[in-house]
């Protein structure tokens, strides 16, 4: 079994920056892609950020400029630096780690609960 766990959600005032980190833990043989998605109220989840094993990196247009994703391939974890950031990018934000667990044949993806991000203006 995998384990993944966020931190670093929390208020903030616009155009201030936080930095959220997700942990991956627990029977893990290798972790390919980690990213980052976020869900407004009354809205879809969507893909904010995700980068490779390999350490290639995409994120959406959005957040272009502002945003920046990286990871600890020793720590299993993956970090979401956001700066200058928006009322817009007030939403729950959610890690996805694509893994293989030990014993698993192929990847799987495992989430974690989620950390609440809120931009006042």
């Amino acid at each position: 079994q995998v384990h993944v766990v966020e931190s670093g959600g929390g208020l903030v005032q616009a155009g201030e920056s936080l930095r959220l980190s997700c942990a991956a833990s627990g029977s893990i043989f290798s972790i390919n892609a980690m990213g980052w998605y976020r869900q407004a109220p009354g809205k879809q989840r969507e893909l904010v950020a995700v980068i490779t094993s390999g350490g290639s990196t995409n994120l959406v247009d959005s957040v272009q400029g502002r945003f920046t994703i990286s990871r600890d391939n020793a720590k299993n974890t993956v970090y979401l630096q956001m700066t200058s950031l928006k009322p817009e990018d007030t939403a729950v934000y959610y890690c996805n780690v694509e893994a293989r667990a030990l014993g698993r044949r192929y990847n799987d993806d495992y989430w974690g609960q989620g950390t609440q991000v809120t931009v006042s203006s």
